[in-house]
């Protein structure tokens, strides 16, 4: 005689369905809790130093930025001082726009010129030839040199005096007087009896910026055209393809993922750039970008509040077109 009710699991059975009580609770071994421990003890310096030179810094611009704070009062200013907007009506009502305009024109343009001067020169030494790597560690000189020492470089060559630029432009395309690059705010050329005005000083400094930031794209793009299957060109070009179409139909989809990535990486370094414009012009002839705008209001003014205002709103900005960049390209390029 069966004392089992009818349909009632066994032991075994219920114990294979879950149903034998609640199972222990797992608990970590010695070794992985040791383990824990000495990541923990590895990453506290990182983290120590992540918190004191960068999450601070940030908390105590967030604060400055909403206290009226001067070089004068910056002892007696407190952590928890009198809040108030007005830096932020001081940034908006003044010049920041302008150099805002200026910063974006420079950022653009200055990106696009790298990007494309990278790429151009990432193709053209695709191919082996004899010197190819010479060559190609010549092009990094301009990403690697001091920067003091090419902007002086610079700034003598487009000397309105005894630079080689316009001694070149009288000499061989017949200058009647010489240009001052970087102290002239705009120009009137004319064009196919078409008369344009175009700002000088700005345009030096952007050509400056796509030279000195080309040899970073050349890297990247070398190094994506070297994965590049060389059966997808051959095949193209058996069945007719011209270089164009190779480059349009084959290269370009492949380079699309690590141009975006370029183009993000080098806006913002670009958005931020301050040395560059500095030692050149100094932030005069229309050139004054943002980052010069709030060393001029930190050293010139001595208002330590608007700087940190306008340093924050720039932030704010930047952390826009990340945004962009994460939520538009990021995961196609994770895909590829």
């Amino acid at each position: 005689m069966s004392f089992l009710k009818k349909g009632a699991p066994t032991e075994p059975a219920a114990a294979a369905a879950g149903l034998s009580g609640p199972h222990p609770r797992n608990k970590r071994s010695p070794m992985a809790r040791e383990e824990e421990r000495a990541g923990l003890t590895l990453l506290s310096p990182t983290l120590l130093l992540v918190l004191v030179m960068v999450v601070l810094p940030i908390l105590w611009t967030l604060l400055l930025a909403f206290q009226r704070v001067r070089i004068l009062n910056i002892r007696s200013a407190g952590i928890f001082g009198p809040y108030t907007v007005a830096n932020f009506d001081n940034v908006f009502s003044s010049s920041f726009f302008q150099s805002l305009g200026t910063t974006l024109a420079y950022s653009v343009f200055g990106t696009a010129g790298a990007i494309g001067l990278g790429l151009i020169a990432a193709l053209a030494l695709r191919k082996p030839f004899k010197g190819r790597t010479f060559i190609r560690a010549s092009m990094l000189i301009p990403y690697v040199a001091p920067i003091v020492a090419v902007t002086f470089t610079w700034t003598t060559m487009l000397d309105p005096q005894f630079g080689l630029i316009n001694h070149w432009g009288k000499t061989l395309f017949g200058w009647e007087e010489s240009i001052p690059f970087l102290s002239e705010r705009s120009r009137e050329v004319s064009v196919l009896g078409l008369d344009f005005t175009v700002p000088t000083a700005l345009i030096a400094v952007i050509l400056f910026e796509t030279w000195r930031s080309f040899p970073f794209a050349f890297l990247f793009l070398t190094a994506r055209l070297h994965a590049v299957p060389d059966s997808l060109e051959e095949a193209a070009r058996v069945d007719g393809a011209t270089p164009i179409q190779r480059f349009i139909h084959i290269l370009l989809p492949q380079l699309l993922p690590t141009i975006a990535m370029l183009s993000v990486l080098r806006f913002i370094w670009t958005f931020n750039s301050f040395d560059d414009i500095y030692l050149l012009t100094g932030g005069g002839a229309g050139t004054e970008v943002v980052a010069v705008t709030v060393f001029n209001f930190l050293t010139a003014r001595g208002d330590i509040g608007a700087a940190s205002a306008q340093a924050l709103v720039l932030a704010l900005i930047l952390g826009l077109f990340v945004g962009i960049y994460v939520r538009f390209f990021a995961k196609k390029e994770e895909v590829s």
